[in-house]
């Protein structure tokens, strides 16, 4: 019976800003990150965990991990796959660090890594990826293991085992038809804020190349600059392509609605996040006012309720779960649940460091165990930093391949970590050097 023996939580900063991936209206200059978690035991046997971020503070992340994952250490893991839902509820609940931000902020994207680390662990010691250890859960066991607290207005712990045993039946035929055909993707690859015109039309002709047919352009910036970067992916993807646009969060509720009319002639699918992630009610007019164009949003909602509230006022067409926004599958499957009673298809927040290899296993148990349904739902792809994991994502022609491999997909390679952790990986020991050679230079 192997014990938890040993937490390491890492800084690992990948220098993404030389290139401008990942540029946006509003992170212009990211350098892609992650607060990385490893439960160590004493056998083989370990579980890795993730919170995507872009750069500095990265160290706040990975303190708050550390201080979250303290009562871990000794535990059976055997024990721990069966006690889920409490250990969740443990490493959630403790209220001084509860008080420093109560499901949100740095606390809260520390808890989706160390609860990452959790899933990926006892899945690994069933032998299972997350979709399958999750999917093979009978539905009072997933229900026990989840968050259902503030919910009970929209869903109730009853009627998300109603809906669980439902569709249980037919579980293993969509896992078939999903290993046959695939999960539907889109790409941001494309379309970052900082590319010029010949690569975005370059990468857009290869996107579409590659079996692509649905790509995502950032706008916010500059409405000229947008109608042309627009009129070149509409022009590669053609009439019946499917354009996605997002202003991560850059207008006020009035700018959005007269941009979005604007940019309505490229016939996009949706604008995502226009305005404050917290705004509800800027949501629900912004939608009122853009249609057809619909509204995604998502990433950034900090907290299960906050979902309740996006859904509830009607506020959203599309919803957008974030692997390392919400505090893992614990507190994420009440959202599939919530957004599957209304009719709301889930299109997950994708990209950035290890999110497509962690996101892919919810995009999973939402079409197998809770929506049984892919119409509708696009799971977005980043073809960027994959290399640095041991269980890469599997895309072939637009579609995600069912991972096989056990846990969450995100063990970073030794190498990758000796490279970019933070400050004293290879990389960042030989920019620092750069730069006080360069200073030393200057002042000569």
């Amino acid at each position: 019976m192997p014990r938890i023996s040993a937490i390491d939580v890492i800084d690992v900063r990948f220098p993404t800003s030389a290139t401008l991936a990942g540029s946006d209206a509003m992170h212009p200059d990211g350098d892609y990150s992650a607060a990385y978690v490893v439960l160590g035991t004493d056998t083989d046997l370990s579980g890795h965990g993730l919170s995507f971020t872009i750069g500095r503070g990265t160290d706040l992340c990975v303190q708050a991990a550390r201080q979250i994952a303290g009562p871990l250490l000794g535990r059976d893991v055997d024990d721990l796959a069966t006690t889920l839902g409490p250990t969740y509820r443990q490493l959630t609940g403790d209220s001084q660090l509860r008080w420093l931000g109560p499901e949100k902020g740095v606390v809260h994207l520390a808890a989706a890594a160390v609860l990452n680390a959790v899933w990926d662990l006892v899945a690994r010691q069933a032998g299972k990826p997350v979709w399958r250890f999750v999917a093979e859960m009978p539905p009072a066991d997933l229900v026990a293991a989840c968050d259902f607290r503030y919910l009970s207005d929209l869903l109730t712990r009853g009627e998300a085992e109603e809906m669980l045993e439902r569709l249980a039946p037919g579980r293993a035929t969509r896992i078939e038809h999903l290993a046959e055909v695939g999960y539907p993707g889109y790409t941001s690859g494309p379309g970052w804020l900082g590319y010029p015109d010949d690569k975005l039309r370059r990468l857009c002709r290869e996107a579409t190349a590659d079996g692509w047919s649905a790509i995502k352009i950032k706008v916010g910036a500059d409405i000229t600059d947008d109608k042309r970067r627009l009129a070149i992916a509409r022009q590669e993807l053609g009439p019946d392509g499917t354009l996605l646009m997002d202003a991560n969060q850059v207008w006020e509720v009035a700018g959005a609605i007269t941009w979005v009319n604007e940019l309505a002639q490229f016939a996009p699918l949706w604008i995502e996040e226009p305005t404050s992630p917290d705004d509800i009610a800027g949501h629900a007019r912004i939608r009122a006012e853009v249609a057809p164009v619909r509204v995604a949003t998502g990433e950034h909602a900090h907290n299960r309720v906050m979902f309740k509230q996006l859904l509830a006022a009607g506020a959203l067409d599309y919803c957008q779960i974030d692997s390392c926004r919400l505090a893992s599958v614990n507190e994420i499957v009440p959202v599939l649940l919530m957004a599957a009673k209304l009719g709301v298809p889930v299109c997950p927040h994708a990209g950035g460091v290890g999110l497509c290899e962690l996101v892919q296993h919810l995009a999973i148990v939402d079409y197998v165990c809770i929506s049984g349904t892919m119409e509708g739902r696009l799971l977005e792809y980043v073809d960027n930093l994959h290399e640095h994991f041991t269980s890469p994502v599997r895309v072939v022609r637009g579609r995600y391949r069912l991972p096989s491999d056990p846990g969450f997909g995100v063990r970073m390679r030794p190498e990758s970590l000796a490279t970019f952790r933070y400050p004293d990986g290879a990389y960042w020991r030989d920019a620092r050097s750069r730069e006080e050679n360069a200073e030393s230079r200057l002042h000569r």
